[in-house]
């Protein structure tokens, strides 16, 4: 089971007690998901899923809402995976206006695209509909792999208005425009963990949250593995030069013509070629700091750079 799949299941097994909510959630199942036929001049109303458990739940809220009984039917597909597609239809006349009216998809006999002022009004109405649209037409990939998650819509003012209700939870999200609709999506992983918890799938929203920090804890302990790589390979490219100078002066001159502190540091290096410039210093006697080493290290590179512009 998908990730995307788990989140959905969670919601649609939601319990949804206020009557406000309920009608504002299938508002959105029926902008995003839903469509009005013409058959013999009467209107079919009917909503489409391929999630049986979306499907129950669609339902069961026209029972809640409307103590009506909606046709459910089942078609099989006969393409790409061959699964079960849910079709919730309402077919009588009155039920098909009621339901329209009621839900505020139509005035005065005619269908609108405004949203009702009733589901933007109280917040939790908010949060039904943004749960209903992720329900109809959402998605979200698992954060193993990345941070994604898209409502797609067929019309750029239900874009905008999706877009306008999360950002009044500080879900700031984005939309693109597809070669049939347009998307609303979200790549930031904060920002879909808020989503997440505004439309209450919270048993996903933890599930993400685990996969993130273990992501970030990976991430923190490979840039500190690198760090530690470069640091060490800078500091064994740093003793081979150093160890190839001191061979040079002690080829030259014999490193009993240095004076007493660079004679010592330059033999402590030869005998510790992996040490780095503070370990150095703590072999000292006395004690030496690593500014202290690598300003002695510099005064044997100068006594070297002498020989070598000689044989240059």
């Amino acid at each position: 089971m998908t990730y995307a799949l788990q989140a959905k299941n969670e919601l649609a097994r939601r319990e949804e007690s206020q009557a406000c909510c309920r009608v504002a959630e299938l508002t959105a199942f029926m902008r995003l998901s839903g469509n009005i036929q013409i058959s013999q001049q009467r209107f079919i109303l009917q909503v489409v899923t391929s999630n049986p458990a979306i499907a129950r739940r669609i339902f069961t809220l026209f029972k809640q809402i409307f103590n009506l009984n909606s046709e459910l039917l089942v078609r099989r597909k006969i393409r790409l995976r061959k699964n079960n597609v849910y079709l919730i239809r309402i077919s009588e006349a009155a039920q098909v206006q009621e339901v329209l009216t009621r839900l505020g998809l139509m005035e005065d006999g005619v269908l609108t695209q405004v949203m009702s002022k009733a589901v933007r009004k109280k917040k939790c109405c908010r949060r039904a509909y943004l749960r209903g649209a992720f329900l109809a037409a959402g998605s979200v990939t698992n954060p193993e792999n990345s941070y994604h998650l898209e409502i797609f819509t067929d019309y750029q003012q239900q874009a905008a208005d999706l877009v306008s209700l999360m950002k009044t939870f500080s879900v700031h999200a984005k939309i693109i425009k597809r070669k049939n609709g347009f998307l609303v999506y979200l790549k930031d992983s904060e920002q879909i963990v808020e989503f997440l918890n505004v439309v209450g799938a919270h048993t996903a929203l933890l599930s993400f949250e685990n996969v993130r920090i273990l992501k970030g804890i990976r991430n923190r302990v490979n840039r500190q593995i690198n760090f530690e790589t470069a640091n060490m390979n800078k500091t064994v490219k740093a003793s081979v030069r150093q160890v190839e100078m001191i061979h040079m002066i002690e080829h030259n001159i014999g490193l009993h013509a240095l004076d007493e502190p660079l004679r010592e540091l330059a033999r402590l290096r030869l005998a510790n070629p992996e040490a780095s410039l503070q370990e150095l210093g703590d072999l000292l006697h006395p004690p030496l700091g690593k500014s202290g080493v690598n300003h002695r290290m510099r005064k044997l590179e100068k006594v070297c750079e002498r020989f070598v512009k000689k044989n240059q």
